[in-house]
Formats: C-alpha cells, structure tokens, sequence
C-alpha cells in the first residue's frame, strides 16, 4: 500500500491526462507523479528525452540506469529496466553482475567497466574521482559523460520517489516505452 493516496486522476487538468494517456499501459509512478500536476508533462518528456534523443549507446544507457537503481535500493526502475539491457543486447550474465554489486565483473567490456564504475561513484560519492572520469573518457565524448550524469541522477530521482511512497512495481513495460519513444523521435526527424 502506498504511504499517500494516488490523486484522482478523473479530475486531473486535461494536460497530466494526455500525457498519461501516451503510456503504453497504466504505470504507477507516473500516476504518482500526477499530485505535481505542473512537474509531470516536464519530467515525462525529459524522460523521454533520456530514451529516445541521448548520443549515449542504449545499452549503456540501461546499465547505467539499472547500476545506478541498484546502488540507491531503487525496485521500482529495476524491474522496468533490466528487462531494457535484455532486448537491446545485453546479457543475463551482465543483468547479473549488476545486481550482485560487480561493476567490473568479465561479461563487461572495458568501456563498459569504465562507464558503470564513473557511475557508480557519480552514485556513491556524488562526484567521480579523476581517475574514473578519465577512464570513462577514453570511451566517451564529453557531451556522453555528462549524459551518463544526468540519466543517472534523473533515475536516483525515481528510486527515491517509489521507494519513499512504497510504489508497488508495475509490470515490465520498459522495452515497449523506449520503443515507443524511438519510434516517435524517429518520426519527428523525417
């Protein structure tokens, strides 16, 4: 059960309605997310924007995504992504070592390795030390390091948000959103 009620979304301004209604399926933390009516419409598109418009590689999106959860004790967002690194090529083996905490476990690559250990003290220490960053930047642009800041940080964001109000996890629909988003972002570009 949740620590507060979710708003009634019948009464809702027509503007969260819309925006809720472009989900694949009815998620509770964006339902959640309705009692901010004036932060929901900006944080569902830069959402969006995380899935869909990054330079960043998608696969190393979601691990930084389920790396950073992970670390914060975030349920909710792991649920919804790991099924993600699953559909875009990563391995259960990966899936795995991120659960057990092992950044830098073989079934990595090293730019991989470097990127979730940046992420990890982006995470744990709230700024990497100098020696992470350089390592993640021999793999990465600078425009792809502060990405992997920012996704991290937007997801610790949600961690706290269903863990706080003990949002009860939805069903995966992770991979049909990002699809969803690729397909409308690729649909703007022609």
């Amino acid at each position: 059960m949740t620590r507060i009620p979710f708003p009634d979304l019948e009464k809702a301004p027509p503007e969260v309605r819309e925006m809720l209604s472009r989900l694949p399926a009815p998620v509770s933390i964006f339902n959640m997310m309705a009692h901010a009516e004036t932060v929901l419409k900006p944080l569902m598109k830069l959402g969006g924007t995380f899935l869909g418009k990054l330079e960043l590689d998608p696969l190393l999106r979601e691990l930084v995504i389920c790396h950073a959860v992970n670390i914060e004790g975030g349920e909710y967002e792991w649920v919804q992504h790991a099924p993600v690194v699953l559909a875009l090529g990563g391995t259960q083996s990966q899936i795995d070592a991120l659960r057990a905490g092992d950044d830098q476990a073989a079934c990595f690559s090293d730019a991989q390795k470097a990127v979730l250990r940046f992420t990890r003290e982006v995470v744990v220490d709230v700024g990497a030390s100098k020696e992470a960053l350089a390592e993640a930047k021999k793999h990465l642009s600078d425009r792809e390091i502060v990405e992997v800041i920012l996704v991290a940080g937007f997801y610790i964001m949600l961690a706290r948000l269903t863990e706080t109000l003990d949002i009860p996890n939805d069903p995966p629909i992770g991979d049909k959103l990002v699809r969803q988003i690729e397909a409308r972002v690729a649909g703007n570009k022609k």
